[in-house]
């Protein structure tokens, strides 16, 4: 399934007996800027294993997609990456461009670091002859796909054990909170979305920038199933409930979610 991608039913059970104790956090450190979309994104997108029809009575109905495409199942994938490169790459487009083997060497360099700590300035990886990583996907998008690693990523993120657990209402509001201050310190949280036990959504995406109003926050998002705009994930201080709205692969309405990809059991 695409939303944004589907595993056997024992697979969080498993996760589940072997990890039964909460996040251990780290200090959050600030970055020197922002993430932008369309810049430290991709110039590619996983792509959907079915095509969805929205009924008007609020259902969908799904057929696969042919011909089969060939990149689907990878959005833990992808935001990793995307995070990876925003953490330990700088872009230098005055040096002169390299060939293959320079540029996966590099790019091995940068996915080998850790994912829930980026580098200091000036020991990141340097990118030679692009200005940011959508131009250097554009240019090297086999490279990147395979250096990234493959659906595995999703099936086996090992912070899949926490869906299994309820989500409450309380829960939520602290995550709200502690994406902000994630946001704030240029920290781009990686999210995990779920519906679980029911499995309408079940995808990553990345948090780059927020708003707040009155009613709540409204949190920028990178969905790596759209290289072209980024969505919105908004959560309401009343319901204390996280919203994605509908697209492609989901009909819309309220999720539960949680950070990935920081601290030791995520």
């Amino acid at each position: 399934m695409d939303r944004g991608f589907g595993f056997p039913r024992w697979v969080p059970l498993l996760l589940g007996l072997f990890i039964l104790v909460g996040c251990a956090s780290v200090p959050p450190l600030a970055n020197q800027r922002q993430f932008r979309f369309g810049q430290d994104t991709f110039a590619y997108q996983n792509e959907l294993v079915w095509e969805y029809t929205f009924t008007v009575d609020g259902h969908w109905l799904a057929r696969r997609r042919e011909p089969p495409p060939d990149y689907t199942l990878h959005c833990f994938a992808m935001v990793r990456t995307a995070r990876q490169f925003f953490y330990h790459a700088r872009f230098d487009p005055t040096l002169p461009t390299a060939d293959e083997a320079m540029y996966r060497e590099r790019v091995q360099e940068v996915s080998a670091r850790s994912p829930r700590e980026p580098s200091p300035e000036a020991e990141r990886v340097v990118i030679p002859g692009y200005a940011d990583l959508f131009a250097f996907s554009a240019d090297w998008e086999p490279l990147l796909k395979d250096e990234s690693g493959g659906a595995w990523r999703s099936y086996f993120q090992r912070g899949h054990w926490r869906m299994i657990f309820p989500f409450s209402r309380s829960h939520q509001a602290e995550t709200a909170e502690q994406l902000l201050a994630e946001v704030r310190a240029n920290r781009p949280p990686v999210v995990h979305l779920v519906t679980f036990p029911s499995r309408t959504i079940n995808h990553a995406v990345l948090i780059f920038s927020a708003m707040e109003t009155p009613a709540g926050l409204v949190f920028a998002v990178y969905d790596p199933n759209n290289a072209h705009q980024p969505t919105e994930l908004t959560f309401d201080w009343a319901k204390q409930t996280f919203t994605f709205p509908r697209n492609d692969y989901f009909i819309g309405g309220p999720v539960d979610v949680y950070e990935i990809y920081r601290g030791m059991w995520y």
